[in-house]
């Protein structure tokens, strides 16, 4: 709440009518908060609880949008946050969502596909009464994939005895879901990184770039920067990260990752050139580009630092506030050009958007034209976040730019509608 109250005084000052109707406060409150037990059973018939959370942010502009995350770290602060964040990335879309988040501190991480299920279809069983195309519509995020959103979507159709394509986005497109969906998130931010760059003068192409993670995120931000001209020699996981100084070999990564489901240090198998380092931060390898798709809090002052030293000139998150305000004022402070992921990451829920569209006229689009249709949304968002720092006087300050303009955005809509 900080890093966005902190940037929009101007906005106050210049629309007194915000404070009077106390839209800070109320924008801060999450409109509904619903914690709830997932008790399941494993392949030994060994019954376990985990706990399950969704906090519908905000409806001001549309049904409640934003992902679920299964990972043992989970909890309400969490999910609170995100959905904080995504209030403000749904706005800048343009598009007609409002802001929320969930999950779990289940982790799938090695359970068996029958165990995901079963886990999926008791999370449905208490969430399916809190969502609806027109309420709430969650989609993946950490820990969520395809396969988790076709056992939830099954339990929902199950429950409800309906068929609402539009209940949940992320699905398989055997079953209404979209071209790009699943590469939206990377492709979105790298997207956002060439508008940035260019207005600076640069360009990516022929950009040397580390991105961190090697989910699906990395995977999709690193196949477009490789088709924009730019070179991705580094990635990670938990473990630690690989460099390849001859570009990333995404054939490969896909096959590690989303195949084999294997440990980003077996790159090097398929890559003998390569080079795995353990549990070290790939931010400690010089790049001019970062781009963190990995998780929030990922890259500290210190890691921020070292990317300066290294002759870093553009951190855009592709992942939700990786950068800890440490981090941001560094860069801040030493020019570094900074773009926010209620900004740079809004690819993901831009594309679960035009999901929904399709699913609410029974269409489906090409991928080609799905694929213009997310990068006309991303040039909007970059040129709406760099216009209105403009505006208010912090020129380049793409923090300020997005955090005025999401935010005015949804003043407005609360204003109109009253005390809602």
């Amino acid at each position: 709440m900080r890093e966005v109250l902190g940037s929009i005084h101007p906005v106050l000052v210049k629309h007194p009518e915000y404070a009077e109707a106390k839209i800070l406060k109320r924008i801060c409150e999450p409109e509904r908060q619903i914690i709830f037990r997932v008790p399941w059973e494993d392949d030994r018939g060994e019954v376990h609880v985990n706990r399950g959370f969704r906090v519908e942010f905000n409806s001001a502009l549309g049904p409640y949008k934003g992902g679920l995350r299964f990972h043992p770290s989970v909890y309400l602060g969490i999910v609170k946050f995100l959905g904080f964040e995504q209030v403000f990335k749904n706005a800048l879309t343009g598009l007609p969502i409002g802001g929320g988040k969930g999950g779990s501190d289940f982790d799938p991480k090695g359970r068996s596909d029958r165990e995901v299920m079963r886990f999926c279809q008791s999370f449905m069983t208490e969430l399916y009464r809190h969502i609806g195309e027109y309420t709430d519509v969650p989609a993946g995020d950490v820990g969520v994939g395809g396969r988790e959103i076709g056992y939830l979507f099954g339990q929902y159709k199950r429950i409800t005895n309906r068929y609402e394509s539009g209940v949940l986005t992320g699905k398989g497109l055997a079953y209404g879901g979209a071209q790009v969906r699943r590469e939206a998130t990377g492709y979105g931010a790298v997207f956002f990184a060439d508008e940035m760059l260019r207005a600076a003068g640069h360009g990516l192409d022929g950009k040397r770039v580390v991105v961190s993670g090697s989910g699906n995120v990395a995977i999709y931000a690193i196949e477009k920067i490789q088709q924009l001209g730019g070179i991705a020699v580094a990635c990670s996981d938990s473990s630690g990260y690989v460099v390849d100084e001859k570009g990333i070999d995404i054939d490969a990564l896909k096959q590690l990752k989303e195949t084999q489901r294997g440990p980003i240090r077996d790159y090097t198998e398929a890559r003998r050139h390569a080079t795995f380092v353990p549990h070290r931060r790939v931010w400690e390898v010089p790049c001019e580009v970062a781009i963190p798709c990995a998780t929030q809090n990922e890259i500290s002052g210190a890691d921020a630092a070292t990317l300066v030293a290294n002759g870093c000139i553009a951190v855009i998150e592709g992942a939700n506030m990786p950068t800890t305000p440490e981090g941001i004022r560094v860069f801040t402070e030493a020019g570094v050009r900074f773009a926010p992921g209620k900004a740079a990451n809004a690819g993901g829920v831009a594309a679960s958007a035009l999901e929904m569209q399709q699913n609410a006229t029974r269409d489906s689009w090409t991928f080609t034209y799905s694929e213009q249709r997310l990068q006309q949304i991303m040039q909007d968002i970059h040129a709406r976040c760099f216009e209105t720092a403009e505006e208010y006087g912090m020129p380049g300050n793409y923090i300020a730019g997005a955090n005025i303009d999401g935010f005015r955005r949804v003043a407005e809509a609360m204003l109109a509608q009253g005390l809602i």
